[in-house]
């Protein structure tokens, strides 16, 4: 056994080796994105494999045969038994927050290796390892959240103390993602499109898998992926239209011309002023 996973995971290593050096040493403008993608696919295989494995036999002590809240308290409102390829979307979803966003953003004007070992050390070190063992205490716990955990453990002020920080940066967070996120949109009539559509494609998605094929998750994976790839298509169809003239957003719009535009009169039922 120990042979034969060696011949599997030496090709491996060598591959992300190879990969990780020539993202090193490139000085140009432009570098084909199968290096970092093949980097990344290599590092988090191995990190999987002997990382992971490390943490949750030896640190965590992971026991399968124990049940989950959702299993022991099931009410279909808090608890819930949900099936693990969902949860996987969730927790997939959940990294790709402001950090691994921005940061790797503000990386990448020093180089194509910054930006790199940002997103790719700092989930293997950090936003993985993170996620996992708070959502392993909180499965201890009884399903309790940061906030309720740290009560419990240091009284009721620090547990307060830690919901207001937890709400404080979530609010930074989430104003700083906008920020960059209207940047992005700004000018794009495409962008803004595709990025719209994935609101209705959401809620088709939900009603499908709740009422017209319950438990078909890869079913209505396929149907969304295959919608979302539609509307990307289609925003680029948008954007030579009339339709992408008015899907042309501004970055910038102060109040007051924004109040001299709302409470100025109109002239006819058109709504020109």
């Amino acid at each position: 056994m120990k042979v034969k996973s060696a011949l599997i995971w030496v090709p491996v290593a060598l591959v992300g080796a190879v990969c990780w050096t020539v993202l090193a040493l490139s000085r140009g403008e432009n570098v084909s994105a199968l290096w970092v993608l093949f980097a990344a696919l290599a590092s988090y295989a191995i990190a999987y494999r002997f990382y992971a494995r490390f943490i949750s036999h030896r640190v965590l002590e992971v026991d399968d045969t124990r049940a989950t809240p959702a299993e022991r308290m099931q009410n279909g409102q808090d608890f819930d038994v949900t099936d693990r390829r969902v949860l996987f979307g969730h927790h997939f979803a959940a990294i790709a927050g402001a950090g691994p966003l921005v940061g790797p953003v503000l990386a990448a004007q020093m180089g194509y290796l910054p930006g790199t070992i940002w997103i790719i050390v700092g989930v293997i070190l950090a936003g993985a390892v993170q996620d996992m063992m708070v959502m392993f205490f909180s499965m201890r716990r009884d399903g309790k959240s940061l906030g309720q955990m740290v009560r419990e453990e240091i009284g009721v002020v620090g547990g307060v103390a830690a919901l207001v920080a937890v709400f404080a940066i979530m609010i930074i967070i989430l104003a700083v993602l906008a920020l960059v996120v209207v940047n992005a949109l700004a000018e794009s009539p495409w962008g803004v499109f595709s990025i719209g559509l994935t609101i209705p494609i959401a809620l088709f998605m939900g009603f499908y898998l709740r009422y017209l094929r319950p438990g078909r998750v890869s079913e209505v994976t396929a149907i969304g992926v295959a919608l979302l790839l539609v509307a990307i298509v289609l925003g680029g169809w948008v954007d030579d239209t009339a339709l992408g003239e008015a899907l042309t957003l501004s970055p910038r719009r102060s109040p007051s011309a924004w109040w001299s535009t709302a409470s100025s009169p109109r002239c006819c039922r058109c709504g020109c002023f």
